[in-house]
């Protein structure tokens, strides 16, 4: 491992492998990308031991997504990042539209991990109609006829 001080972490979700009765670790850029999908993924409180730990990307999620929201959006994931992920220098945060009309954001967060200089991008998925698959007449229709 020629840049073990990056960092090692287990893997998530948490892998168990038999063959080496442990488990599943990551490492150096590897381990940093996981800690950012960890780290937007996550809403502050849901860590007992780390309470103001997360993004709260959720409380976004029935707004416009308009100037404001975008701004908004890129501000509550730099924040985030500067705070909890010391490893890396932020560059810059992007949110891609293509995909809105599918309920899809994509963000492309650009960053440099300081002890090495080595520029990564990671994109992250951030989808606002998770869920809604849901067909609306099977579920009104739960109570037998007449109550």
């Amino acid at each position: 491992m020629a840049n073990s001080f990056l960092g090692r972490g287990w893997s998530f979700p948490p892998t168990f492998n038999r063959s080496n009765a442990g488990v599943e670790m990551l490492a150096e850029e590897a381990d940093i990308a996981s800690s950012l999908e960890i780290l937007l993924s996550t809403r502050p409180g849901e860590r007992l031991m780390l309470p103001q730990y997360g993004c709260n990307l959720d409380e976004l999620l029935f707004e416009n997504l308009d100037t404001r929201m975008k701004t908004l959006m890129a501000d509550k994931i730099e924040s985030a990042i500067l705070y909890f992920e010391p490893r890396i220098l932020l560059d810059g945060v992007r949110l891609r539209e293509d995909q809105q009309l599918e309920g899809v954001v994509l963000i492309e967060i650009d960053y440099r991990v300081k002890t090495t200089n080595s520029r990564f991008n990671f994109v992250y998925p951030y989808y606002k109609t998770e869920g809604t698959d849901i067909n609306l007449t099977t579920t009104v229709n739960l109570l037998p006829d007449g109550v």
